[in-house]
């Protein structure tokens, strides 16, 4: 095999080596039925058992609650925009967001086709460079959405906000899905675009408490309806078979390693040798987030000297550290270190931004 680039793409993003290692020797000939896992019908027994496999390892490692629905849905995370306040809207009741940044903008967006939006808090007002502190949640509201981690300027919930008991939280876990432990009792709905944490694009992870199942409204087109698959264990029409193959694989990857506390441990060390290169670069490299807002999974950062900062990423490219161009909006480099990305491609990134700083200082 060729040597493999550490990708530090933002999404689709990095899987672990094991995990495409093994999709490769099944790939041909699944489990011996001489098909492709592409090929088998989605009804049968052999699917059947890869897909509530997925499901089953989705519980396990997240301790959710028997009263908690896992369902594989399609359209991405960006479906979940639209598909959240469809399903969650209340008569007369407000939807509650916190703006932190494009993706929150443009679940906002989508909200306001299904009623009354109030934006509780926002950080715009320092270009979503830290996570807003100040928050007062109605007791009224239908739900309370929130961006549990901004790729693009790199900040994340540290812990969840505090809503009433009353008012489900809701979020979008795209980017930071099962990156730490969490109580999931206290999330009404999370949800997920696969690719970057979890498997590759084409599959959106969502997780409902089976109370709020019964909200939405009775006239909504069917297959946009929550309730729709969960009645049928996500098999109410064909699944993208593939992709959640692939997730199923990477799940019990987490599992053999020690599931998410141990996901949790390497996140940390693997953010904290980054954020403290730059922090110790003497203002070479200076980070974009506040520092108690900061991404376990986005690191985000500038240079002093801006001119410098497409010689860096080209040449780090060279180097094998592919994807490390900023967003636009921010400017400057981008590290995406997820839940596949192992320490020895952070360390290698260090290496050459220390490397570059002495040639360029």
């Amino acid at each position: 095999m060729t040597k493999r680039a550490y990708n530090f793409y933002p999404g689709p993003a990095t899987m672990a080596l094991p995990v495409i290692e093994r999709a490769k020797k099944e790939l041909l000939d699944f489990q011996g039925t001489g098909m492709s896992i592409m090929e088998i019908s989605h009804r049968s027994k052999e699917y059947d058992k890869v897909h509530h496999d997925a499901m089953n390892l989705v519980t396990e490692l997240m301790g959710l609650p028997s009263d908690y629905k896992v369902m594989w849905l399609q359209g991405g995370a960006s479906s979940q925009f639209y598909q959240v306040p469809l399903n969650l809207q209340l008569p007369g009741k407000p939807m509650e967001y916190v703006n932190t940044g494009v993706w929150s903008k443009k679940a906002i967006a989508e909200a306001k086709h299904y009623g009354d939006v109030r934006v509780v808090a926002s950080s715009e007002d320092k270009t979503f460079s830290y996570i807003p502190k100040a928050l007062d949640f109605s007791d009224d509201a239908a739900f309370v959405h929130i961006s549990g981690n901004n790729t693009i300027y790199g900040t994340e919930w540290s812990e969840e906000p505090k809503v009433p008991s009353s008012v489900p939280l809701v979020s979008d876990t795209s980017s930071n899905l099962m990156n730490r432990v969490i109580d999931p009792k206290k999330y009404g709905v999370m949800y997920a675009g696969a690719q970057k944490n979890l498997g590759p694009a084409g599959v959106t992870l969502v997780i409902v408490r089976e109370d709020l199942l019964g909200r939405v409204p009775e006239k909504a087109p069917t297959m946009l309806k929550w309730n729709t698959h969960a009645a049928k264990d996500s098999m109410f029409n064909t699944p993208p078979a593939l992709a959640i193959y692939l997730c199923k694989l990477s799940l019990e990857y987490i599992k053999e390693i020690g599931g998410v506390p141990e996901l949790e441990k390497r996140n940390k060390k693997k953010a904290k040798i980054l954020y403290d290169a730059i922090d110790g670069s003497g203002g070479f490299y200076k980070g974009y987030a506040e520092k108690d807002s900061r991404s376990l999974m986005n690191v985000t950062f500038n240079l002093k000297d801006k001119d410098l900062e497409s010689k860096a990423v080209e040449e780090g490219f060279a180097r094998g550290l592919v994807g490390l161009k900023g967003h636009r909006s921010v400017g400057g480099m981008r590290a995406s270190i997820y839940n596949a990305m192992p320490i020895d491609g952070v360390k290698a990134l260090v290496e050459f931004l220390k490397e570059f700083q002495e040639k360029n200082e």
